[in-house]
């Protein structure tokens, strides 16, 4: 699916069930039974303190799956794209630490795009449609993020870029 090499449905859907489980179920379900429990007063995390327990909660899940789903199943592409996205939301972990957030939603899409970027250039493809998607989804969520003022533009650009770097620093290892 991430690669045009041929691999068969089922070695497909042994990496896409359970990181989908591990990436959408587990976290909704966490975050009702947080904000039942009061750790977390709504969705939108606002205080640094309100953070800390579901960020941990995600890195404990993206370490699953670069444990224990991908190594079943074993892509590069997208073993490397998991291992961007753990010193991503680990740095985001430590900015945390030292009373400084991000904008997760940014640092997500940063990640996305380096990663395509470096798909593109791989498997020597052209992805510019989708490129060019994640460009404008990456704008209208900075400027909603702004707009909304659950951000400054420090926390924007900072997510953005954080989540490129940590792609590129993985990129060595598989492109």
């Amino acid at each position: 699916m991430i690669t045009p090499k041929y691999s068969p449905l089922e070695f497909q859907g042994g990496n896409i069930l359970p990181i989908f489980i591990l990436t959408v179920i587990i976290p909704i379900l966490s975050f009702f039974i947080l904000r039942n429990i009061g750790v977390v007063s709504s969705m939108g995390l606002q205080s640094i303190k309100e953070r800390m327990l579901p960020m941990l909660i995600h890195l404990v899940l993206l370490l699953m799956i670069l444990y224990q789903v991908i190594p079943n199943n074993y892509t590069p592409e997208i073993y490397f794209y998991f291992v961007g996205l753990v010193i991503a939301n680990l740095s985001a972990f430590l900015l945390l630490l030292m009373n400084y957030k991000i904008s997760l939603h940014m640092l997500g899409l940063g990640c996305l795009l380096m990663f395509l970027i470096a798909l593109s250039i791989h498997f020597e493809i052209n992805i510019t449609i989708a490129l060019s998607g994640i460009v404008l989804v990456s704008g209208m969520v900075a400027t909603a993020r702004l707009y909304l003022r659950a951000h400054s533009r420090m926390e924007v650009i900072l997510g953005m870029f954080i989540g490129v770097i940590s792609q590129l620093l993985t990129v060595t290892f598989w492109l």
